[in-house]
């Protein structure tokens, strides 16, 4: 009994095992299908948007050069002698007055000279005076002489006087006429005397007008080369000056940059109609001086493939202000922007056009990609000539994804929104970064300026 019993627990321990297996083989199609998954929805993306609208811009590009004077000017020693005079203070760095006595030079055998040839003119005079009075004598005589030629000949034609005292008198008449020919060639030869000795006087007088050296304009001293008791000799160099009326900065600006501000300017602008400013950048603030322009240059760089533009700024050093703004001096080097007149334009960052394409929000909320065209890029903003209009959404920071029709959820960005409208003024704080302009791709220069429109500036 107990060994039917061991059979049949062994017998359920094969059993009960092979019989489940065969129930999960036939359960196994009906549990395929597994549990519906829970719906689950992500939040939309925030971007931050500009809604655009027309922005005031001053259409403007940077570039630089060097500052120089327009006018140079050297003292140069146009008598020889030795200096009596000096203007003080006189050294490098000075700024002298137009007019101001530099150098005088020790003219006195000058006016030695010229007192000689005044006696001499004193003594001509007196020759003349002299030859004057005998000439009427002379002329007296002659007409006795005259008078008694036509006795002698009316005598001789009655028989009364012979041919011999006839030609007496004829002889007597010709010494005479010579008397008075000789006198009154003496006047003629002494006038001509005085002539050269008049010549000779005016030019020991411009010799001595040149022992004075004066100042012909507001100049300031770049070099002394003579000192007082020094002797000079002509054609010698003294002093070494520039004029401080003016200076010229003939600043590159990259080819084909232009050309699209003066588009923007209106039909028929010119470059000398631009407007123009100097800057010079600060760590606090930018010094501004106002300029015009003068002229454009012939010359493109072959290194740099720039052309240069001439700009004048007049009486930089009455411009000056101690402590904000500094005289502009000799090889200063300055930034130039040149600007057209202010026009309503979609302006928006330059980032957020590049490759021409731009990413707006639509109005069901899901972003959408435009092709765009700019006209004018300077620095951190373009002009939008098409793609764009007012009113749109324009995406200004580049979302972590960015899938065609996704949702997202737009912020305004107001504080760019005033960046962008400060900038396009010219009122953004920094300064351009060397080498921007303007273009269709990566130009720049419209670096900030000190609080004010260009045109305010200027």
């Amino acid at each position: 009994m107990a060994g039917q019993r061991g059979i049949f627990a062994k017998g359920m321990m094969v059993a009960v095992p092979a019989a489940l297996g065969v129930a999960a083989i036939f359960y196994a199609g009906r549990l395929k299908t597994l549990p519906e998954p829970v719906a689950t929805t992500r939040p939309p993306t925030l971007v931050r948007v500009i809604t655009l609208a027309p922005t005031d811009l001053v259409p403007r590009v940077s570039g630089y050069g060097t500052v120089a004077p327009v006018r140079e000017w050297r003292a140069v020693a146009r008598a020889e002698g030795e200096i009596t005079a000096v203007a003080q203070p006189l050294a490098a760095g000075d700024i002298v007055a137009a007019d101001t006595l530099l150098f005088r030079i020790d003219d006195t055998d000058l006016k030695l000279d010229l007192a000689n040839i005044e006696a001499q003119l004193s003594a001509s005079r007196v020759k003349d005076q002299t030859v004057e009075t005998s000439l009427v004598l002379a002329r007296k005589d002659l007409g006795l002489a005259q008078q008694d030629l036509t006795r002698q000949e009316r005598l001789n034609t009655q028989g009364v006087v012979t041919a011999a005292a006839l030609e007496t008198s004829r002889r007597q008449e010709l010494v005479a006429e010579t008397r008075v020919t000789d006198l009154e060639n003496q006047l003629k030869l002494n006038a001509a005397e005085r002539d050269v000795l008049a010549t000779q006087r005016g030019s020991l007088e411009r010799a001595i007008a040149f022992a004075e050296i004066r100042a012909p304009y507001a100049l300031r001293v770049t070099a002394l080369d003579a000192d007082l008791g020094q002797y000079v000799s002509r054609g010698q160099v003294l002093l070494a000056a520039e004029g401080t009326e003016a200076v010229d900065i003939s600043a590159q600006f990259p080819i084909g940059r232009i050309g699209p501000l003066l588009r923007l300017a209106g039909e028929g602008a010119t470059v000398t109609g631009l407007g123009a400013r100097v800057k010079l950048p600060a760590s606090d603030h930018a010094v501004i001086w106002k300029a015009t322009v003068e002229r454009v240059g012939d010359a493109i760089d072959a290194t740099t493939q720039s052309a240069p533009v001439v700009v004048r700024v007049d009486d930089p050093q009455g411009q000056s202000v101690a402590g904000e703004r500094p005289p502009l001096r000799r090889n200063m080097v300055v930034e130039v922007e040149l600007f057209a007149p202010k026009r309503a334009a979609l302006v928006v960052p330059a980032e957020a056009v590049a490759g021409g394409t731009a990413l707006v929000v639509s109005d069901a909320g899901t972003l959408e990609p435009r092709k765009v065209e700019t006209g004018f890029v300077s620095g951190d903003l373009a002009v939008v000539t098409k793609g764009l209009a007012a009113g749109d959404r324009l995406v200004v920071t580049d979302p972590s994804i960015a899938v065609p029709g996704m949702a997202v959820k737009p912020v305004e960005d107001e504080t760019r929104k005033a960046e962008i409208a400060a900038e396009a003024l010219g009122q953004a704080p920094g300064a351009a970064k060397p080498g921007t302009g303007m273009g269709g791709g990566a130009g720049g220069g419209m670096g900030g300026g000190a609080g004010k429109t260009p045109e305010a500036g200027q």
